[in-house]
């Protein structure tokens, strides 16, 4: 199986704070997040990983090497010029067509059941006849305003996504937790540049009425997108660990 994880963030919001490293490589519970991510793919059968960079790719690169070291293969890209979190999978076509794959954002932190993705898009894909283009993971969170949020019907297929909602327009608490499994479809989807999967590809499908649906689960999602939420995650007040 395989995973692209998405590692090219520049962390401007960490400005000051975490200017050394990428924002994957910061240490929680002793390693980079990035290797978390890596190690819970591996709970799950992921073999062969595709990693995006951009802000100090060497960092990466040479802590994670060809992955040998790990069990694992891994395949870079580096990136220029940021191609957001959809349009980085343009430099892993090759890789990723022919069959489905996990997405995980490189900076968020989890411990979410992989298999339970898995398990939806296979159940759904023979329950519309192979129409389910993919599975998004959601976790609950009572603060939405800064989020992508999904609305889900009783099936669990996703009616609506909404990045950053304003307060009011929706009573879903569930939260787009950054990680994916996805069928290789999804890759005719994207176009070349720069696209998000939040802003520009999971609306479109919805509106364009491709079945995508959603995994709903309490199972935490530590981010570490600015100084607060950072030292949220890491459970402390004073400077973050580097």
């Amino acid at each position: 199986m395989k995973a692209v994880i998405l590692a090219a963030g520049k962390g401007e919001r960490l400005k000051g704070t975490v200017d050394d490293i990428p924002k994957p490589m910061i240490i929680y519970r002793g390693k980079p997040i990035l290797q978390h991510n890596i190690e819970l793919c591996e709970r799950f059968g992921v073999r062969e990983f595709f990693i995006n960079t951009h802000h100090l790719p060497m960092v990466i690169r040479s802590f994670f090497g060809d992955g040998s070291a790990f069990g694992v293969k891994i395949q870079y890209s580096f990136e220029p010029e940021q191609l957001g979190t959809a349009g980085a999978l343009n430099n892993f076509r090759d890789g990723l067509n022919g069959e489905s794959f996990y997405v995980l954002y490189g900076d968020n932190f989890s411990e979410y059941d992989l298999g339970l993705l898995k398990s939806t898009f296979e159940n759904r894909k023979l329950a519309s006849r192979g129409e389910c283009i993919g599975v998004i993971a959601f976790h609950y969170r009572e603060d939405v305003l800064q989020s992508g949020v999904g609305e889900l019907d009783e099936e669990g297929r996703i009616i609506r996504f909404i990045e950053k909602p304003a307060e009011g327009t929706t009573m879903s608490r569930w939260v787009n937790a950054g990680i994916y499994y996805l069928s290789p479809k999804i890759l005719d989807r994207i176009p070349k540049g720069f696209s998000d999967f939040g802003k520009d590809i999971f609306p479109r499908l919805i509106e364009d009425g491709v079945p995508l649906y959603g995994v709903c689960s309490k199972t935490p999602v530590k981010a570490f997108d600015t100084p607060e939420l950072m030292r949220s995650s890491l459970g402390v007040t004073d400077e973050p660990k580097r």
